[in-house]
């Protein structure tokens, strides 16, 4: 026992190290009340793709202290999933008493933390996408209690978006009733929207930040939901970028 603890402080310690290396900035977490729904950071970065690209890390201000629900909207490729995976890290590298990736982070305790991010398409299915994804969500129902987190990645977006938005919605309403602190990261517009128009103290909506080029800055900041998630800027850059231009004899012939 002693040697899978002191092996768990290893490896904290040669992340501190590979973290400090890259000149990244860790801190020690504020830690809150489990009931106080608290979540204030300042340049949070997710470790894993730290330690993978080594620059161009991009860290997230963000401050939703006595929110109950988080959703996140925007361009595509413009680091929603990213940040999603910083807090579910930051939250689990505070709970097991570590530093945490950023110049600040503070939030509450949780007491249990749950995903349900979107799966790649399994050949051996035996049933439907939308079957797979409400099996998983029952799952987590099923062991859920007050206090938790649940960190949902374009869940239940593998039907019409009528639909999905209303599954979505009933789900996180029942969840946000019983004190479950959501954070959401979607396309679906209705979804979004329905609870932008509600107007309600204790939502924080935010977006993917773009910029009129196009461009993305991989910054997640407070903002309305959109129609569209720019998928044709991805379809500009891919397409017209990357495809070689036609030589004039070509043309001709």
């Amino acid at each position: 026992m002693l040697k899978h603890e002191l092996a768990f402080y290893v490896g904290a310690l040669n992340l501190y190290d590979a973290l400090i290396e890259q000149k990244l900035p860790v801190c020690f977490p504020e830690v809150k009340e489990i009931h106080s729904q608290s979540f204030c950071c300042n340049g949070l970065y997710d470790v894993s793709l730290a330690l993978v690209r080594k620059k161009g890390i991009v860290g997230n201000e963000i401050n939703a202290n006595g929110k109950n629900l988080v959703i996140i909207t925007g361009a595509n490729q413009g680091g929603k999933t990213t940040f999603l995976r910083s807090f579910g890290q930051a939250q689990l590298m505070m709970q097991c008493g570590m530093f945490v990736s950023g110049g600040h982070f503070s939030a509450n305790v949780c007491s249990l933390i749950f995903t349900h991010f979107k799966k790649e398409e399994d050949a051996f299915m035996k049933s439907g996408k939308l079957d797979e994804e409400l099996a998983r969500m029952s799952d987590v129902i099923n062991r859920i209690k007050k206090g938790s987190v649940v960190l949902f990645n374009e869940s239940f977006s593998s039907t019409n978006e009528r639909e999905g938005s209303e599954i979505g919605r009933q789900i996180v309403d029942a969840l946000i009733e019983k004190q479950i602190k959501v954070v959401f990261v979607t396309h679906m517009f209705e979804f979004a929207n329905g609870y932008y128009q509600k107007n309600i103290n204790k939502i924080q909506l935010l977006r993917a930040q773009r910029r009129e080029n196009g461009e993305r800055t991989f910054k997640i900041v407070p903002g309305a939901p959109l129609l569209t998630s720019f998928g044709s800027d991805l379809y500009e850059k891919i397409f017209h970028e990357n495809t070689p231009s036609i030589s004039s004899s070509a043309k001709r012939s």
